[in-house]
This record gives structure tokens, C-alpha cells and sequence, in this order.
């Protein structure tokens, strides 16, 4: 005499559960809204003021482009020796270990001061 389970009960409805519908389209704007961040808005009316409009939107093009070839020498290294860890590995691969070392506590102050900084500009 063999029992059988009761079937699992499902706090759902049939059909309203988590679906994967998230587009190219919306994965792109995450990715911006989360490399823009507050810091431009914050940074931007010292740099007009100093700069000007011209000068603000010369600087962040050239910024921009440093940016865009950081990049793609990332992606270049990564497809020559993939690595499962960041940038920091290739710096201890291409450079030396102690510049890894370095580049990767650079990276942990980097973040402790954007953490505070976007306290300060969601505070103010």
C-alpha cells in the first residue's frame, strides 16, 4: 500500500508567476543609469561654472573617449587571457603582482569614497 504526496500548493495563480522579460532596451538603460550615477549631476554645475558649456562638453568627450579605448583594451586582454577575476588580474598578469596588489586596494578605496560621496548627494 503505497501513499502518494499530495500535490505542492502554490501560493500563485497559474500563469502571474516571475517571468524573464527584460529587453535589450532595458538592460541597456540600467547599465547607464548605473555608470552616470549621481556624480554628474553633482559634478556638472562646478564644471559649467569653471569651464563653461563648451569647455564642460569638450572635457567630457574627451573623457568619454579615454573611457571607450579603457575599454576596449580591457576587452582585448580579457580575449587574449581570459581570467575569472577583473582588471586586478591583469595588471598581475600583464605588469607585475604587487601592481595587482595595488590596483585592487585603488579599486576598494575608489568605492569607499563613492559610497560616501552618494550619501552626501542624496543627502543634500
Amino acid at each position: 500500500m503505497s501513499k502518494e504526496p499530495a500535490p505542492a500548493v502554490s501560493t500563485q495563480a497559474e500563469g502571474q508567476g516571475l517571468r524573464r522579460s527584460l529587453e535589450t532596451r532595458h538592460m541597456t538603460m540600467i547599465a547607464m543609469g548605473g555608470a552616470i550615477g549621481t556624480g554628474l549631476f553633482v559634478a556638472s554645475g562646478n564644471s559649467i561654472a569653471t569651464a563653461g558649456p563648451g569647455g564642460a562638453l569638450v572635457a567630457y568627450i574627451a573623457i568619454g573617449l579615454m573611457v571607450y579605448l579603457l575599454m576596449q583594451s580591457l576587452g582585448e586582454m580579457s580575449a587574449w587571457r581570459p581570467t575569472s577575476g577583473s582588471f586586478g588580474d591583469h595588471a598581475a598578469n600583464y605588469v607585475s603582482p604587487s601592481f595587482g596588489f595595488a590596483i585592487g586596494w585603488n579599486y576598494w578605496f575608489n568605492w569607499a569614497i563613492t559610497l560616501a560621496a552618494e550619501l552626501v548627494a542624496a543627502a543634500w
